[in-house]
């Protein structure tokens, strides 16, 4: 690849303007003033208060996968205090808290913990030793002497509590070079630990944006424009107005909203008060078919990237094989669908802008908001809120601009909200992917060459501004698998449907996984061998994802008897960092496919919280579980058909599997798990229903193929 995910991401963050901020320490207001009594700032991490409470600033949103709780236990083993003392609080949008592998601050590519890793570590042994210095200052004596412990300094007699010393040690430069914990001494790292979180989730106090509010808030529903990318050209909401609790109507760039007292009458106004002309813009015409065909013809007009540079001549040593074998595969287009849909809460005075939400993209959601008043971006406050889902969708700043628009325009706070079936319609979907895969095998089975080429659209083009025929990173992610192959070609066609793409839960590793690891079945068994031996004998030199393999075919117990209809199916990938394989159960009757257990095992590295790491790995599998085999979205017209989750159906709780966890547990650098999961079940399902019926289906969700194979 000629880039990076950060690289670019940084540059584009900057040439936006969503990253022009200076550098500041941001005072403390709302949700980050939790702490008891007056606060102190060793760092721009730790906030420490007279009561000796400790609140850390997390740069990453909560949204599900525990980074509230996973963070704060990096600080507190430098700190060495208990997790449970430590409080912990959303960041500000700030160039301090930029995600350093996304060169942005962005939560998102499954980059938590690998960004934190070292960052915050180095930001609690910075505290601890600032507090200890301030200590040996005040008592005269060498530093050397004293140790942090439990939220107390001491020695020679005297102690001092952290709260105590937070004052004196915020007025310290910060050091530069600390020394930081070896894994081997780690007491918190490492450690299953609950949930900080769980509490306040369960009892209701949690504060989510669906339902936050601020003072003098009233609430807007707004009529989007069918197709996405049309306009309102006249509305009528004389009828509207006329409605319970209606505030006022008014015309946004896409639509056209009723603000009332209460979301209810907001939204009941504009479903029996309003009449709303649309445009339908350059999309109005597109359907499924249509786009479909155009993805497949693409490769005659476009010229394709290479993904790299090609490994000796995958062309020459196909024609010249034993025999040749040849796929296509197909990723439908899919919403991201989380359960709390977009809100977000804008409180526009002047040349000021407050706003309170869930956000996964916080300098994003700032420059947005500057951009549509025309203000400075240091004028807007971003409060994030807990998210109810992301999935990548709350990187987008659709409903944020929405919000600040009908704020603008009433002159009061505006909690902008919409309902599932605006979510369903309006989003910026996972886009379509067509993999064309050809393999040549020699006498005994083994690939000579294979060539793979992938045609979809480039996410970071429309979010970024990526340039046309530039490699996009974040589309080709799986493509190149760990098998050693003598002779390969991987290229990109870079095909723009016109349709409004996002990034969601593990982006392109879904349909490239799917490609890669239902054509290796194909492979193993064009040569007539096991799919597990198949793979373990051309996986030589990469120990790490061999060892994954080897685990979850002997959990799974593979190769033992099943009954007629029912086969395991096996997936490997390493993705983010993190190596990983699953093993699927499925049986198949009268043309319906039952996953009844899942064997995950992962090697992610060093781990902060074992038990997150398994939540994230077992939520993966359901949400991925959902795409394999039943979610998609259709178009006609430019109208997305699907408009709640009765035509969107996602794994019911009588449908999800029993997912067993292996963690294996290794000295490497931390990899991601919110999303390797998520892309490994559909290949390992496909396969299983390959084993079972012998039908192969290459294009997802599987439900459909099966039912028409």
């Amino acid at each position: 690849m000629t880039t990076n995910r950060r690289e670019f991401l940084k540059t584009s963050a900057v040439a936006s303007g969503v990253a022009v901020l200076g550098m500041y320490v941001p005072g403390m207001g709302g949700n980050e003033a939790k702490a008891a009594g007056s606060l102190h700032t060793p760092n721009v991490w730790v906030h420490i208060a007279d009561d000796n409470s400790i609140t850390l600033l997390s740069h990453m949103s909560e949204m599900g996968q525990g980074v509230h709780t996973a963070l704060p236990m990096l600080i507190a083993e430098e700190l060495n205090v208990d997790i449970n003392s430590v409080k912990v609080a959303t960041a500000p949008a700030n160039p301090a808290y930029v995600n350093g592998l996304l060169g942005a601050q962005i939560t998102g590519g499954s980059t938590s913990i690998r960004d934190a890793w070292e960052k915050l570590r180095v930001g609690g042994a910075q505290v601890r030793t600032m507090l200890v210095e301030a200590a040996a200052s005040k008592w005269g004596v060498d530093a050397s002497t004293l140790t942090a412990n439990n939220g107390v300094v001491s020695g020679g007699g005297k102690s001092a509590t952290y709260g105590e010393l937070a004052s004196a040690a915020a007025a310290l430069p910060v050091p530069k070079d600390v020394k930081i914990k070896d894994p081997s001494q780690f007491r918190v790292v490492g450690k299953p630990a609950n949930r900080l979180d769980t509490p306040a989730k369960v009892n209701g106090t949690a504060e989510f944006g669906i339902d936050a509010r601020v003072p003098g808030m009233v609430y807007a529903s707004i009529e989007q424009t069918p197709v996405i990318g049309g306009k309102p050209v006249s509305f009528d909401g004389t009828k509207a107005k006329s409605m319970p609790g209606v505030i006022d109507v008014v015309q946004i760039a896409d639509g056209v909203a009723v603000v009332a007292d209460t979301y209810w009458h907001a939204y009941n106004a504009r479903k029996k008060g309003l009449t709303v002309k649309f445009e339908d813009g350059a999309v109005g015409g597109m359907s499924s078919a249509g786009m479909w065909a155009a993805i497949k013809s693409a490769e005659k007009d476009i010229k394709a990237i290479k993904i790299r540079p090609d490994v000796g001549d995958a062309a020459g040593a196909i024609a010249g094989a034993t025999k040749v074998v040849k796929a296509n595969y197909t990723t439908a287009m899919m919403a991201h669908q989380p359960l709390e849909p977009m809100n977000m809460i804008a409180d526009v005075k002047g040349d000021k802008c407050d706003l309170t939400g869930p956000t996964q993209f916080q300098q994003g959601a700032q420059g947005t908001a500057a951009a549509v008043l025309g203000i400075k971006p240091e004028n807007v406050t971003v409060r994030t809120t807990y998210l109810g889902g992301g999935f990548g969708r709350r990187i987008e700043l659709d409903f944020i601009s929405q919000a600040v628009q009908v704020s603008k325009a009433v002159g009061r706070p505006v909690k902008v909200l919409w309902s599932r079936e605006d979510d369903m319609k309006h989003d910026f979907y996972r886009p379509a992917g067509l993999n064309r895969l050809e393999a040549g095998l020699d006498a005994s089975g083994n690939p000579v060459g294979v060539k793979f080429q992938l045609t979809s659209q480039s996410i970071t083009q429309r979010a970024f501004g990526l340039p046309k025929n530039t490699l996009d990173p974040f589309m080709v992610e799986a493509s190149v698998p760990l098998y050693s192959v003598p002779n390969t070609a991987h290229d990109v066609i870079i095909h723009d449907t016109g349709y409004r793409v996002g990034y969601l839960r593990a982006v392109s590793h879904t349909m490239n996984c799917f490609a890669n690891e239902s054509f290796m079945d194909e492979l193993a068994h064009a040569a007539g061998k096991d799919p597990v031996a198949y793979r373990l004998g051309l996986l030589g030199n990469e120990p790490r994802i061999t060892n994954v393999l080897k685990i979850a075919a002997e959990k799974a117990g593979w190769g033992r008897k099943l009954p007629k209809g029912r086969a395991l199916g096996v997936a490997i990938m390493e993705g983010y960092g993190t190596y990983m394989a699953q093993v699927a159960e499925v049986s198949v009757t009268e043309g319906n496919a039952k996953v009844h257990k899942v064997w995950v095992v992962s090697d992610q590295g060093n781990m902060v919280n074992p038990e997150i790491v398994r939540q994230q790995l077992e939520s993966g599998i359901v949400y991925g579980l959902s795409g394999a085999l039943y979610t998609e979205n259709t178009l006609a017209n430019g109208r997305i058909q699907q408009a709640n989750f009765n035509d969107f159906p996602p794994i019911r709780q009588n449908q999800a599997p029993v997912i067993d966890v292996t963690l294996v547990e290794t000295a490497n650098k931390p990899g991601g798990v919110g999303e390797p999961s998520t892309s490994l079940i559909g290949p390992a399902v496909a396969n299983a229903i390959f084993a079972a019926t012998g039908k192969r289906i290459r294009s997802m969700p599987l439900a459909k193929g099966l039912k028409s194979a």
